[in-house]
């Protein structure tokens, strides 16, 4: 009996122990987009980072910097000075953030790219879209689809330029449209969607007569086409629109007819699977690759990418 009691006794110790060891291996990770908290499809990337904490029992801290490079640029050095034990981080323009990665690689502290990758920086791994990849296939898109052909000239507008996505994006697609001397233009939508939507408004009627195609370089620019369209007069259909879909707006917008194909990003699985590189790292375990989202998808599938937003 004695034994027995010594069996369950030690059963107990153990028991309270797991918990105990489990609550200690807890970690703090830091989470870090150069996103607007407005923009609609950062808050699917942060769904999937609060979605990863609460399946992990890890703490996420996550902030939003609205392209301010210096204020990014100290949230990872915030996070590095913390001894977080991770870092997952968009980068807001090309080599805007090779100075921290150096820091944060002294540091010991793994740190992730998702979103909008940079060669130049020291990222461990990357996981996201392939940007320049992106740009080439719209520009392809609209090439084998018979939209545009030479000679053409193509719109498109942009939330932020100068941003790490357009400019990458602009070098896929100059990689097609040059050779065909199809011509372009980006210009400033903002970050602000009632804004974006005056300014497209007033490019459209500026320039509508010369637009053969648009090509969205931004979620909230792709996703305010119907609007527009529906502001300055012009059809669903009448001009070629390809770009970003990771929005309802865009997913019912490829559904109405209004877009005619569009970028999905699997954001919420970007941000998960870039915390868990993290934490894969943060364990000593070496990442060593990327990891590569995304499909384009048209009015046939929309649907799918329709539920998936609307939590379906």
């Amino acid at each position: 009996m004695l034994g027995k009691l010594k069996m369950l006794a030690a059963g107990l110790a153990l028991a309270i122990a797991l918990p105990m060891g489990a609550a200690q291996a807890q970690k703090t990770f830091y989470w870090v987009s150069h996103g607007s908290p407005a923009d609609p499809v950062w808050t699917y990337f942060l769904d999937g980072a609060k979605q990863w904490g609460e399946d992990t029992g890890n703490t996420v801290n996550t902030s939003f910097h609205s392209g301010d490079v210096p204020s990014h640029q100290e949230a990872i050095r915030a996070a590095i000075a913390s001894g977080a034990d991770g870092i997952v981080t968009s980068s807001p323009d090309p080599g805007s953030l090779v100075e921290v990665a150096k820091e944060a690689n002294a540091a010991g502290i793994p740190i992730i790219n998702m979103n909008t990758p940079d060669p130049t920086a020291s990222f461990d791994a990357y996981v996201g879209g392939e940007l320049v990849t992106y740009g080439r296939n719209w520009a392809q898109y609209l090439v084998d689809k018979g939209l545009v052909k030479e000679g053409d000239f193509v719109w498109m507008p942009v939330e932020v330029p100068g941003a790490t996505y357009g400019v990458q994006e602009e070098q896929g697609i100059a990689s097609v449209f040059e050779p065909l001397n199809i011509t372009w233009e980006v210009t400033d939508a903002t970050l602000d969607q009632a804004e974006i939507i005056t300014r497209m408004s007033d490019y459209m009627t500026a320039n509508g007569d010369k637009i053969n195609a648009i090509i969205g370089l931004g979620d909230l620019v792709t996703g305010s086409v119907k609007r527009v369209f529906d502001q300055v007069g012009v059809k669903a259909g009448d001009i070629p629109v390809v770009g970003w879909g990771n929005s309802l707006d865009t997913t019912q917008s490829v559904l109405e007819g209004y877009v005619n194909a569009a970028q999905w990003q699997d954001p919420q699985a970007t941000s998960y699977v870039a915390l868990s590189l993290a934490a894969m790292a943060a364990s000593g375990i070496p990442t060593g690759f990327d990891v590569i989202t995304g499909a384009l998808y048209e009015k046939d599938t929309a649907q799918i990418y329709d539920d998936v937003l609307s939590g379906k």
